[in-house]
């Protein structure tokens, strides 16, 4: 066994592939800093200076030239320190990067990876607000020709990068940055995690659990604490958003009857609206109790006291079960201490 961070599985990964292939290049703000956007980059800069590219704050046209040298036969990596920057370059990420391979009667591609870094607190505490703490994986979703995932372990950190950029179609590769500290077992080898594939992580029979990203730091927690009440909740890690592994979802839910789903994004129509629609579609009449779990609808707060009102905890998860089978709601605990993975924040970037 060995145990190494989520961002050094990012590091390493990002390295491996620079190793192996040529073509490949990373791209954006910071990746040249000494910090390597929170150590993402710097194996790669250290050996492959040439090919580790900082940019200036033009996030539409350095989208551009990603599609570009990707049409040409390279493969990018372009990293955005916060998914907040994205909206800036939706005119190439929409209407040029997902619609290339379409608009070439399918015998073009356009293989660039694009890591957004997802700024809040699983429960608050960075303050970040508004502008710089945004979940906006529903809205690239939605977009057909667009990959989105959202690795929650190191092991599927190191294993979806490798396999979204040897992947021919563009890719929103979404990482929480409170997962960046979290360690877990990586192999030194470069291997492959199967894109649209979710993780069953624990098995059970009650209600399905279905978390995105660090929301399994959550469900991690309500599990343990729904089984001391005589729950057995079967948790699944989506892992990918689009293509989302529609059938080991509707096998447990076929079985439990219930499902919640924890998202990082907003409410309304977000990944928890879109995967219940199907499974009502698909389930008509069988449902015993949905819920979505996620953030409001309303901007991002700033501060520790009003973030740990905003961002949804253990507890809710665990009280959406109890609703489901009638039964009172348990103390309002927010498992805060035990939630938070330890994250050093010295800097902003």
């Amino acid at each position: 066994m060995r145990l190494i961070s989520y961002a050094e599985a990012i590091n390493e990964a990002t390295f491996q592939l620079m190793d192996k292939n040529p073509s490949v290049f990373v791209m954006g703000l910071g990746v040249t800093d000494k910090s390597g956007v929170f150590g993402t980059t710097l194996k790669a800069r250290a050996k492959f200076p040439d090919r580790v590219i900082g940019l200036p704050i033009a996030e539409n046209a350095m989208t551009g030239i990603a599609l570009g040298a990707a049409a040409g036969g390279m493969r990018p990596i372009f990293t955005h320190q916060r998914m907040d920057f994205l909206p800036m370059a939706m005119d190439q990420i929409i209407n040029h990067l997902a619609k290339w391979k379409f608009s070439m009667g399918g015998k073009g591609s356009a293989p660039v990876v694009i890591r957004a870094i997802i700024g809040q607190g699983v429960g608050g505490g960075w303050g970040q607000a508004c502008q710089h703490a945004q979940s906006l994986q529903a809205i690239f979703a939605h977009i057909p020709g667009l990959q989105v995932v959202m690795p929650y372990t190191a092991f599927d950190a190191k294993g979806m990068l490798i396999a979204s950029v040897c992947n021919d179609a563009p890719v929103i590769f979404i990482e929480h940055r409170h997962l960046h500290g979290l360690k877990g077992d990586v192999p030194r080898k470069m291997y492959e995690v199967q894109l649209g594939k979710a993780a069953k992580l624990r098995t059970g029979k009650d209600v399905t659990i279905v978390g995105l990203s660090a929301m399994n730091i959550k469900i991690k927690i309500a599990v343990d604490e729904l089984s001391k009440y005589g729950f057995d909740a079967e948790w699944i890690d989506l892992r990918s958003l689009k293509p989302w592994d529609e059938k080991m979802i509707l096998k447990s839910v076929r079985k439990t009857k219930r499902l919640i789903v924890a998202d990082t994004g907003h409410k309304s129509f977000g990944a928890g609206s879109e995967i219940i629609a199907t499974l009502a579609e698909k389930l008509a009449g069988k449902l015993k109790g949905v819920k979505r779990i996620s953030l409001p609808d309303m901007p991002v707060p700033a501060g520790p006291t009003i973030e740990k009102e905003y961002y949804p905890c253990a507890n809710d998860i665990i009280n959406a079960v109890f609703e489901m089978y009638g039964k009172k709601p348990v103390s309002n605990r927010e498992y805060m201490k035990d939630s938070e993975p330890e994250v050093d924040f010295k800097e902003a970037f």
